[in-house]
């Protein structure tokens, strides 16, 4: 008896340990199965582990002590799926539509856009689509868009545009020279397409440019001569060259044909000439500005005779085809800068009021149909709108060394070059503010030369200067 009073009633002693033993195995072999179960939903997807999720919170029904205790474990148990289900999903950033994601891209800057690009592949795709770029593109130098945000280079991408216009912020090229000529010259030069234009001597030559931009085929495209003496200016319009001499006439080209027709124009030097619309606008030394026809049988007839009562050394034709300005020698008492009626011929007004004597404007161009630019010997680029006020130009930027400006060019938004008459210095300004942005001097003292003409792509400007034609590149510097 006493052995049996010491081994005690069932549930004492080691009928305790025994169920102790069982509930650990039993907690044991749960925690196994909700690793199962959690593989097996990762496994089967999104889908398959809500619903896991969703048995096990039906199977958990609370009630007393023991039902609590299970009701926790099963939404422990929902939580965990659930979470299993959004991994299988992937980040909440990729389940947005495309848009919406190119759309938060288009607030980053170019360095975050940068460093978003090294996250993954997918986001990397992404960051180099344009609409990310676009906002950043509209305000860099020299991006490939207008003022009003108008996309001039479609075809090229926006991040790589972005790239080279860093470039030009910082001044960052490498210098070359594509053509050189053994005796002085004052040369002209237009970029049309694939191809440059230039005038050396009574003639002019087509080149074109190999794939990197930075270098020409030696052989010409064409040759286009005519003139008795220097060519003085040009430009490329409707397939057509139409040329200004030295020798009073001008000639007129088909680019891709042998057509050429020369007649008499002025008295004297053409200095300048422009065209648009089947109309030819030109200046020249006996003080005239002429408006002739671009059409075949009314070549050389004459519809406008202007007495400007001054040199004319530029010209350009409004974008709306309605009106042109002459920049004079500024020798009398009235403003160099005028613009007449192109169907009439009548003065329609003048521009500024301070100009001192000898200011003579020697490039003139139009941004837009109430906009323009000009330079010369004064030493400033003035920036007019003709909206705001003919009396005073809105902004104006001044040559650091007191330097006549020659030429001037525009990207139609942000960047403005210009070439001096010493040195061969371009130069380039933010047209934000007033300081000049960089300068390249492109000539040593013993062979100083002005730069006559320059033009520019978002990789490359091109400077003509009396015995070379130099290139800036800012692709690859």
């Amino acid at each position: 008896m006493g052995s049996q009073g010491r081994s005690g009633p069932p549930g004492s002693g080691e009928g305790e340990g025994e169920r102790e033993g069982r509930r650990g195995a039993a907690q044991g072999q749960g925690r196994r199965r909700k690793r199962g179960k959690a593989r097996s939903a990762r496994a089967r997807g999104p889908e398959g582990a809500g619903a896991e999720a969703e048995a096990a919170a039906g199977r958990a029904e609370p009630g007393g002590g023991a039902g609590r205790g299970s009701g926790a474990g099963s939404r422990a148990a929902m939580t965990a799926a659930m979470a299993t289900a959004e991994e299988a999903e992937g980040p909440a950033l990729w389940r947005l539509p495309e848009e919406l994601l190119l759309l938060v891209c288009s607030y980053l800057d170019a360095r975050a856009l940068g460093r978003l690009a090294q996250v993954c592949r997918a986001l990397r795709r992404v960051t180099s689509c344009d609409p990310p770029w676009r906002r950043i593109a509209r305000a860099s130098l020299n991006a490939g868009f207008s003022r009003l945000g108008t996309d001039l280079m479609s075809s090229v991408p926006v991040k790589e545009r972005v790239k080279v216009s860093q470039n030009w912020r910082l001044g960052r090229c490498r210098e070359g020279i594509l053509l050189k000529w053994r005796c002085s010259q004052m040369p002209w030069m237009q970029l049309e397409d694939n191809s440059l234009y230039i005038s050396q001597a009574n003639f002019i030559l087509a080149y074109q440019f190999r794939p990197d931009g930075a270098s020409l085929n030696r052989r010409p495209l064409g040759v286009f001569a005519g003139h008795d003496e220097d060519v003085c200016h040009f430009v490329l319009a409707n397939s057509h060259i139409i040329s200004a001499g030295g020798d009073g006439k001008i000639g007129v080209h088909k680019i891709h044909s042998t057509f050429a027709v020369k007649y008499s124009a002025h008295e004297q030097e053409v200095n300048c000439v422009d065209c648009k619309g089947n109309i030819i606008v030109s200046g020249s030394r006996d003080r005239t500005a002429k408006v002739w026809p671009l059409t075949s049988g009314r070549l050389g007839q004459c519809l406008h005779t202007i007495q400007t009562e001054d040199r004319v050394w530029s010209i350009a034709i409004s974008p709306l085809l309605s009106s042109f300005v002459t920049g004079t020698a500024c020798c009398g008492h009235f403003s160099p800068l005028r613009i007449w009626d192109l169907n009439s011929g009548q003065l329609m007004t003048h521009l500024g009021s301070d100009f001192p004597p000898g200011a003579g404007v020697l490039d003139v161009m139009y941004e837009s149909p109430s906009t323009l630019l000009s330079c010369g010997y004064d030493t400033y680029v003035r920036y007019w709108d003709l909206r705001t006020s003919v009396r005073k130009c809105v902004m104006e930027w001044e040559e650091p060394h007191d330097s006549t400006l020659y030429c001037l060019q525009t990207d139609g938004n942000h960047l403005l070059a210009t070439g001096s008459s010493y040195y061969g210095v371009v130069r380039l300004w933010d047209r934000r503010q007033r300081a000049c942005l960089h300068a390249f001097p492109l000539t040593s003292t013993p062979l100083s030369s002005p730069v006559y003409c320059l033009r520019f792509t978002t990789t490359h400007l091109y400077a003509a200067l009396s015995y070379n034609l130099h290139v800036l590149d800012f692709k690859n510097p």
